[in-house]
């Protein structure tokens, strides 16, 4: 019986991530690099200052979320990804309980969170009071 709602968590597609971005790499605790990354159909290479990395990439969409799986040649276990991508930018990240926390990103966002302004109510108008006439 079809579910209802928004969403089926049961349907999923491949996602297609190819193309070139550019912008920061961070792993672990190391400082955020300029890196390139490339990705074509289920490959990808990673040039991140002096490194270069490369491997299969490998993306699916549920419900809006995009879960990717990231196994570098020669590595000994793959690393499970979050993609947002927006316009011709993208983000990967580390989800939840990855040993190795990953990030890439097209958007600057490696600097320190956003602080959300909060608006506080505005100041009740002045109000005038006359001296009592005598």
């Amino acid at each position: 019986m079809p579910r209802k709602g928004r969403c089926d968590p049961n349907q999923q597609e491949q996602t297609d991530l190819s193309g070139t971005y550019t912008g920061k790499m961070k792993m672990g605790d190391d400082a955020a690099m300029d890196a390139t990354l490339t990705i074509t159909g289920n490959n990808f290479t990673m040039n991140a200052g002096n490194n270069t990395h490369s491997g299969r990439i490998v993306a699916v969409t549920t419900c809006g979320y995009t879960a990717v799986t990231v196994m570098p040649e020669g590595a000994n276990h793959a690393h499970s990804l979050r993609a947002k991508k927006m316009g011709t930018g993208l983000t990967l990240m580390s989800v939840p309980g990855e040993p190795e926390k990953i990030m890439f990103t097209t958007g600057g966002g490696m600097g320190r969170p956003r602080k959300h302004r909060t608006h506080k109510p505005a100041a009740p108008a002045a109000t005038t009071t006359n001296p009592p006439q005598q």
